[in-house]
């Protein structure tokens, strides 16, 4: 089964990405707007439950996540993706370092660039367009994340919460 890891922003967050992703991102139905913290990756039954425990001890050493959004920005030249900004800290930085090492190693194709994406698959043309009045625009939200999602792609490509793993070393 194909599995990611994610951490959706609050529905305020949510809505305002989804008013320009219902428009311009090709996977817009396919999952809510979230910060990938890991991307797809496979795994049978027994592998997925020695994740799930890992999933569960990171999550318990790891405080709640600030996150700060301030622009939008984009991926370009390499791709015309468009995305808002999520400014990068510590706590996010290393929870990214845990789930890529242990059992969960992997080789990423890209830097961690915490971001949330509203378009992508644009041609050159609309690309120009959309980023040019986007990054004009002022952004600014601040709130904290208190979990992160082990996501499974069902056969229609779209994505759902497998578990949810609650952040906190001051949790009781």
């Amino acid at each position: 089964m194909k599995y990611g890891i994610a951490l959706f922003p609050s529905k305020q967050i949510q809505d305002f990405a989804n008013s320009y992703r219902k428009r311009y991102d090709s996977h817009y139905a396919l999952i809510p707007p979230h910060i990938t913290l890991k991307n797809v990756f496979e795994a049978d039954d027994i592998q997925a439950q020695t994740i799930i425990k890992t999933l569960r001890q990171i999550a318990a050493e790891t405080d709640v996540i600030p996150l700060k959004i301030t622009k939008f920005s984009s991926f370009y030249p390499v791709n015309n993706v468009i995305y808002l900004k999520v400014e990068p800290n510590e706590t996010l930085q290393e929870l990214y370092k845990k789930l890529h090492s242990g059992v969960l190693t992997d080789q990423s194709d890209y830097t961690f660039v915490p971001h949330i994406t509203i378009g992508r698959n644009l041609s050159d043309a609309e690309y120009f367009d959309v980023f040019g009045r986007l990054k004009m625009q002022t952004v600014h939200f601040e709130e904290t994340a208190d979990r992160f999602h082990l996501l499974y792609q069902l056969e229609d490509g779209a994505w759902t919460v497998y578990e949810t793993f609650l952040l906190g070393k001051d949790r009781e």
